[in-house]
Parts: C-alpha cells; structure tokens; sequence
C-alpha cells in the first residue's frame, strides 16, 4: 500500500499540516474572541492577560502560523510545548491516563506538533516556497 500512496505523502502531509493548524485557530479564537460558542458556552471570551488568555493567543497564531506554512518548526515547538503544559497543569492532575482525565487532546496536538516541528512546512507552505528547488 506504502508504494501505491507513497507518491501521495507530501500532499496527505500538506493536508494535515493545515487542517490541523486551523482547528488549534479555532481554539485560539475560542479563548480569544469567544467565537464557537467562548469558554463557557455562551460567547464569552477570556481575558487577555489570564492563563486562558494567554494560552488562546498562543493557539491562535501558531495554528495560523502552521495552517499557511509560516515559521512552522518553530510554531509547532511553541504549539507543542503548550499542549504539554496544558496536559500537566490541567489534566495529569485529575488521573494519569488521558482517556480518563481528559486530555486525550492535548497529548494528541502535542505529539503531532512535535512531528511537525521535526518535519517543518513541507509542500503548498510559505516556507516551501523559498526553499530552492532540487535537482532532478
């Protein structure tokens, strides 16, 4: 199968880099403006200056940042590293496996930023675009 889709990689890549990077937007935007539905449910949005705030700013540029291929590496090493702390402060706290304390989803972007962070833009990014071409 590898050698069937194989050829698809960069693309697929390309895919979930920016799928990916706009779904932590939409956290950010979440905490930020209070868009879909804010922390509470209600449109509410946080303060800017509150750990909430602060974790939305983070969330909404970097995942701006990767979604369009800008900066990725080092996006995606913030992105990462506040997923970590956002797991350890927020869910390790209530029990150790994420299934149960609820942090399946912090544990997940942080891994797939740190992939990312190792990996960098790839195709269809602004970082691609000035990489010289290869010899063919």
């Amino acid at each position: 199968m590898a050698k069937v889709l194989g050829k698809f990689s960069p693309y697929a890549y390309a895919l979930m880099r920016i799928i990916v990077g706009l779904l932590f937007a939409c956290h950010g935007a979440q905490k930020v403006f209070g868009w879909f539905g804010g922390i509470d449910g209600k449109g509410t949005a946080a303060l800017l200056g509150s750990l909430f705030g602060v974790a939305g700013t983070i969330e909404l540029i970097t995942g701006l940042l990767i979604a369009i291929g800008l900066l990725t590496g080092f996006a995606a090493f913030i992105a990462s590293g506040e997923m970590a702390v956002a797991y350890f402060t927020a869910h390790f706290p209530e029990g150790f496996w994420p299934i149960e304390n609820k942090g399946e989803e912090s544990v997940f972007y942080c891994f797939v930023f740190l992939y990312m962070a190792t990996r960098g833009a790839g195709t269809w990014s602004i970082d691609g675009a000035f990489r010289p071409s290869s010899p063919t």
